[in-house]
């Protein structure tokens, strides 16, 4: 491989091509014996310039920005040429002077953006956080489409008034029949998509400046809603005549007596029941979502409900519940509240959010340990569940009472 043995940077003029005293500054490359010329786009008084220095002869302000000028152009050449060494390839002038104009660099679009992003992380994403990308590209793209009529723009448009717009866009959106209007919080969580692909195409260097900067997110708190312990006491007791809704119920109550997802429990399989330290079934598994390990001690409620399942289990299908979509469980369940005459919107992750809350919390289940059973990673995620439990702190505080006499 031939390495290159000279290379220089020249400024010049072109003294016969001058106007009205004015001409125009080259910049030449030279590389093994081959030079290109640009043009710099400035002029500078023929009688100002010197051939020895190649700077403006000048002391006034603008000789000297001009000079300055020159300067930095003198420095960008030299890094450009360093970078192509550092790479060990062959180069050429001609690709110095492509890259210092920028005509290297390929202009990449959103559409190449959400090719990218989607190729490199379908692998490292849960397919049912993938899937919740594809869905804010699809309001991405159709945002495009209606705001600048075209399907596909350059990267170098994005800026924030692109993020302004589809905030806009998201808020005002006009549901399909059937979808809810798009909240606060949900528009966030499609911004939210929208940054960390944007993010992604700045650290490729596809995107030179970060349209995010001055944006904030905005995330409305809202209280985690859950189920009473008489409320889940009214599901236990009840007994469909449905099959499907005798199943539901299972499930349900199954999730509210061990803290796990819908998306978890369908993966369980008799492979999950392990032994603990104290000799009793735990279930250990991993969460879909975060991949997160847990280890949950089976109550014996939850314990029963493995058992009854025994007789649904083959050599081929050990799973250790029955499976339904979580559609259907969600349906199935605005039936069940209509039964108790519950008047919250049930749904099947609100069993979670009762474990954390009815189940554990409430009956002084330390919030550490709560955290654990969750599978959270973080302890602030659990406090969430810990600042509604009212019932809880008028429990601790009549205990204090009689401590204090």
């Amino acid at each position: 491989m031939r390495t290159s043995t000279t290379f220089s940077v020249l400024f010049w003029v072109y003294g016969k091509r001058a106007i009205k005293g004015q001409v125009n500054i080259y910049l030449r490359i030279t590389l093994n014996g081959k030079r290109v010329n640009i043009s710099l786009k400035k002029k500078i008084n023929i009688v100002t310039w010197d051939e020895k220095t190649q700077r403006a002869n000048g002391t006034d302000m603008e000789s000297r920005n001009l000079n300055l000028y020159l300067n930095e152009v003198q420095s960008k050449v030299y890094r450009i040429y360093d970078e192509f060494k550092k790479n060990e390839k062959p180069f050429t002038s001609q690709m110095v002077k492509a890259r210092f104009l920028g005509e290297d660099r390929r202009r990449f679009s959103f559409q190449d953006l959400i090719g990218y992003h989607n190729e490199k992380m379908q692998h490292k994403l849960h397919k049912n956080t993938m899937g919740q990308y594809k869905t804010s590209q699809r309001y991405m793209v159709e945002y495009i489409l209606k705001e600048y009529k075209v399907t596909d723009i350059l990267l170098c448009e994005l800026d924030y008034s692109f993020i302004i717009g589809f905030e806009d866009f998201l808020r005002s959106y006009t549901p399909k029949s059937g979808q809810s209007k798009i909240g606060n919080n949900t528009a966030m969580k499609h911004i939210k998509r929208l940054r960390r692909m944007v993010t992604l195409g700045y650290q490729m260097e596809w995107v030179d400046r970060d349209p995010f900067v001055n944006f904030k997110i905005k995330i409305e708190k809202k209280e985690r809603e859950f189920l009473t312990g008489e409320e889940l006491q009214s599901i236990e007791n009840l007994s469909p005549k449905i099959e499907r809704l005798v199943v539901v119920k299972d499930l349900f109550v199954f999730s509210c007596y061990t803290g796990i997802s819908y998306s978890d429990i369908v993966e369980l399989t008799t492979g999950n029941i392990v032994k603990g330290m104290d000799g009793l079934n735990w279930i250990s598994a991993k969460r879909t979502k975060t991949g997160t390990p847990f280890k949950i001690p089976l109550l014996p409620k939850a314990s029963a409900l493995v058992d009854k399942y025994k007789n649904i289990r083959t050599s081929s299908n050990d799973r250790l519940l029955p499976k339904l979509s979580n559609q259907k469980l969600n349906s199935y369940l605005k039936e069940i509240a209509d039964l108790c005459g519950i008047k919250k919107n049930l749904t099947f992750h609100m069993a979670r959010h009762t474990f954390a809350t009815t189940v554990t919390l409430t009956n002084g289940v330390p919030i550490e340990t709560v955290s654990k059973l969750l599978g959270h990673t973080k302890l602030a995620t659990t406090q969430i569940y810990a600042r509604v439990v009212e019932k809880k702190v008028s429990q601790d505080m009549e205990k204090l009472k009689l401590i204090l006499g």
